[in-house]
């Protein structure tokens, strides 16, 4: 009985597929959802683009680039912002959230200063999206009192933080691959290990001369 209600079903669905070609249908298949991590905010100001006009960066804390992704998981999306430094491309701060408020960029944002507490933050030039965590009044007060100068990307322009979406791509690819975490706490867990204990002190760069980004910044500080 199983067999025929199967068979009766396949046919049916073979002759509406069929009756749809005919009169040149198509099934309109569902999307997967896809969150949007850069949302503007027209009111807010945007800072300059002083990234596209600067020279190759020649030392540490020069240049840190900051972004967000979003990482998902079988109870939902946790939400991912991290700060690089363009020079050794090692990861200096990063905070999980699961949303997008203003929140996440400036826990990132906090961390990497805790990290580089001798860096010189009036040279320092901090670059993101045009994303409304980044334009807003609390991100852009950081920086003020901190003296570090904010930059930003031209509208809809991804290769204008080409090595954080670089980095997105790597640590999906080799941190999840096909994996999908069963929890936020999880997916957390292994962004700590993907980062802590093997991009950062492990991960060759032909960019740094096939070395770690912590490896990297031993060598230039001992030069």
């Amino acid at each position: 009985m199983h067999t025929l209600r199967h068979e009766g079903a396949r046919h049916g669905k073979n002759r509406i597929a069929r009756l749809m070609r005919n009169r040149g249908l198509q099934v309109q298949q569902k999307r997967r959802f896809v969150p949007r991590t850069t949302i503007t905010d027209k009111d807010s100001p945007v800072a300059p683009n002083h990234l596209l006009k600067r020279p190759t960066v020649t030392r540490l804390n020069e240049v840190w680039l900051t972004d967000i992704t979003y990482l998902p998981t079988a109870e939902g999306f946790l939400y991912l912002a991290a700060e690089l430094d363009l020079y050794s491309r090692r990861i200096i701060g990063w905070s999980p959230h699961t949303s997008l408020a203003t929140e996440l960029t400036t826990q990132a944002l906090d961390r990497a200063l805790q990290a580089r507490p001798n860096a010189s933050l009036p040279e320092l030039l901090h670059h993101s999206d045009r994303g409304c965590q980044y334009t807003s009044a609390t991100f852009r007060q950081r920086h003020h009192l901190s003296q570090i100068t904010q930059s930003m990307s031209r509208q809809g322009n991804c290769y204008d933080n080409a090595a954080m979406e670089s980095f997105w791509a790597t640590l999906k690819a080799e941190c999840f691959g096909t994996t999908l975490p069963a929890t936020r706490a999880q997916a957390h867990l292994m962004v700590f290990d993907y980062i802590e204990t093997f991009y950062n002190p492990v991960r060759l760069h032909s960019a740094q001369g096939f070395q770690s980004p912590v490896n990297f910044e031993k060598s230039f500080q001992l030069n």
